[in-house]
């Protein structure tokens, strides 16, 4: 495999990381956009960002129907790569399987940090920074 292909399959993997975990925070990211552009008032993307994060009288679908959205993007994610890979049948994963696993931990656990960091680091701060009511939101306090 050639140099070139090795870091364009590196880059669709990190498409691929990074793309799952907008995805996953996507409850708090259009709150922050709104205020930051001037097109809702803090309140209202409070109002947006609590409806989406924990749904009516705390009976939300909208986040775990996000991060269910972004796991599935990661599976189907590894399995292109895979396949693009080479390993196309069960047989060749079974004799593949070490490199299926280590890739497949290695991206999911680049997926939930990268999430991690993005929602409630990122995002926090900068809506705090927005007059967002989101200090409760802070890891560290």
């Amino acid at each position: 495999m050639t140099e070139q292909a090795v870091s364009s399959d590196v880059r669709s993997l990190w498409k691929l990381i990074s793309g799952s975990a907008l995805i996953a925070s996507m409850c708090c990211f259009p709150s922050v956009v709104l205020v930051f552009f001037g097109l809702a008032s803090v309140s209202t993307a409070a109002a947006l960002s609590d409806d989406l994060y924990w749904g009516y009288n705390g009976m939300g679908w909208f986040r775990p129907l996000l991060l269910v959205a972004s796991a599935l993007m990661v599976v189907i994610g590894l399995v292109i790569y895979f396949r693009n890979e080479g390993i196309c049948t069960l047989d060749e994963a079974k004799r593949q399987r070490q490199r299926v696993i280590n890739t497949s931990l290695v991206v999911g656990t680049i997926t939930v940090l990268l999430y991690l960091l993005f929602n409630f680091v990122i995002l926090t701060e900068l809506g705090i920074a927005m007059n967002l009511p989101w200090e409760s939101s802070r890891l560290w306090t």
